[in-house]
């Protein structure tokens, strides 16, 4: 029995190849067991090639043979015209975990553009200052120091804000499922752009709600005409959109578009709730307009995060919920208590401290590049009937393919191949866009992804030949 416990652990990745194992007198203790039992377990596994034993240092994992990785199966072929988008998400992204695999798919940016060193020193050295720590500190809207200086944030880009307005959250998807929430009940109808990016989909679908897609344009954002119609016949609790460089088409909303739509919303005393987490990533001269600076009745509810601007790796972001503020942040505290204030400090001094702006700079310029290479590369490599948005900032590229080629198709056997890419499907709670891609072009340019590309762009032609 200890011997098939120990051997399930190492197959769990409990006990990893190379790493020690517990002593015979440690296991004896903990199992209550006597050494001679835990002796004849530790020789038969190691009879069996699972462990070794290394004189004067005791019993290490054995580094095992690689074998060659089977191919994944392909995805279940879908009858419904309905889609479990949390469920074929998920899949996607525990995919883009694969060794070695092209992170074409992924939805985040390349790690190696954040400044993880000056963020790992800050935290540090506050942890080295503050000996003593208490949830007290965590508790909404969050701590005062990065409340600050987003408030400073927002005026330097142009939007005055009430610091007391300003809740701090786990990443923008909790402030997104904060303020949806807020707004809206179970059964509710909320209003989405088509394609729209799936944290939207999940929090309407975690929340026992109704999705309903308006048609949205690859370069102006939601029909407006068609939101007012359906807003005239039905009756919607709220309104969820990405005025600015939208995941995935990446567009930005024109001004004159976005103060229409505020006003269309106000009309009718509908909130919008607001996912601004590319702000900072725009390629143009200046930095886009957002939703609340035309919101006079306090219905946007602004939500935002550093992770696609400074770090995914510690989790922040906040909202701006507008008249529905002390709603949120009673949620925020129901929820989840609190955020880490050590996260949010490092953050907070980064900002105070550091090359922000110089940071985004660096950042924005390479992304703008790789965009124009991956468009055009694309465009290249795929057959004829291959079309690409024309995204004005963020690090996605949206991708339709030629043929009607089946996207989840691609998507199994570009898999197959180590190479990942997002399935239109995700981005629709109806399963449209199945023959879409999304791209991501956040990492430097190189003969791998180059390569990649050019594969997929055979598969593409090989999968509309098979459907001729």
């Amino acid at each position: 029995m200890l011997a098939g416990e120990i051997e399930s652990q190492i197959a769990n990745g409990v006990l990893l190849e190379g790493e020690k194992i517990p002593s015979v007198r440690q296991t004896s203790q903990h199992h209550n067991l006597s050494i001679t039992t835990v002796l004849r377990a530790y020789v038969l596994l190691e009879s069996r090639g699972i462990i070794e034993s290394r004189p004067q240092s005791g019993y290490f994992v054995r580094p095992r043979v690689a074998r060659p990785v089977p191919a994944p199966a392909p995805p279940p072929l879908m009858l419904s015209s309905e889609v479990d988008v949390s469920r074929l998400v998920l899949k996607t992204l525990r995919s883009i975990r694969t060794d070695g695999a092209v992170p074409l798919g992924s939805p985040y940016a390349d790690p190696s553009r954040y400044p993880w060193k000056r963020l790992s020193q800050y935290a540090n050295g506050i942890a080295r200052r503050h000996q003593e720590w208490s949830v007290m500190n965590d508790l909404p809207p969050g701590h005062p120091q990065l409340i600050r200086q987003i408030a400073r944030r927002h005026l330097e880009n142009g939007l005055a804000v009430d610091p007391g307005e300003i809740i701090i959250t786990v990443g923008a998807t909790e402030a997104i499922n904060l303020c949806l929430q807020a707004v809206a009940r179970p059964g509710d109808t909320i209003a989405v752009e088509s394609p729209t990016y799936y944290a939207m989909l999940h929090a309407i679908e975690r929340l026992g709600m109704r999705a309903v897609e308006v048609a949205t344009d690859p370069k102006e954002g939601m029909d407006l005409e068609a939101l007012a119609s359906l807003i005239a016949g039905q009756e919607i609790a709220a309104c969820m959109v990405m005025p600015n460089f939208q995941n995935p088409l990446g567009f930005q909303m024109s001004d004159e578009r976005k103060r229409a739509l505020v006003e269309l919303l106000a009309g009718h005393d509908i909130p919008v709730i607001e996912n601004d987490v590319y702000h900072e990533l725009y390629y143009g001269d200046s930095h886009p307009t957002s939703l609340k600076s035309f919101d006079t009745k306090g219905l946007v509810l602004h939500c935002a995060s550093f992770s696609k601007s400074l770090t995914a790796a510690y989790r922040i972001g906040w909202c701006l919920p507008g008249r529905y503020t002390a709603d949120v942040e009673k949620l925020k505290f129901l929820n989840t208590l609190g955020t880490s204030s050590l996260p949010q400090m490092a953050i907070a001094e980064y900002l105070q401290n550091d090359g922000y702006d110089g940071h985004l700079r660096k950042m924005r310029k390479a992304f703008a590049q790789q965009a124009r290479i991956m468009a055009a590369a694309v465009l290249r490599f795929f057959p004829a009937g291959t079309r690409v948005s024309e995204p004005m900032g963020g690090y996605v590229l949206w991708v339709e393919l030629p043929g009607r080629v089946d996207a989840m198709t691609l998507y199994a056997r570009a898999l197959e191949e180590g190479i990942t890419v997002g399935p239109g499907n995700m981005f629709s709670a109806r399963g449209s866009f199945n023959h879409f891609i999304r791209l991501n072009y956040s990492y430097p340019w190189s003969a791998a992804i180059e390569a990649a590309v050019k594969r997929l762009g055979r598969m593409v032609a090989e999968l509309a030949q098979e459907a001729s």
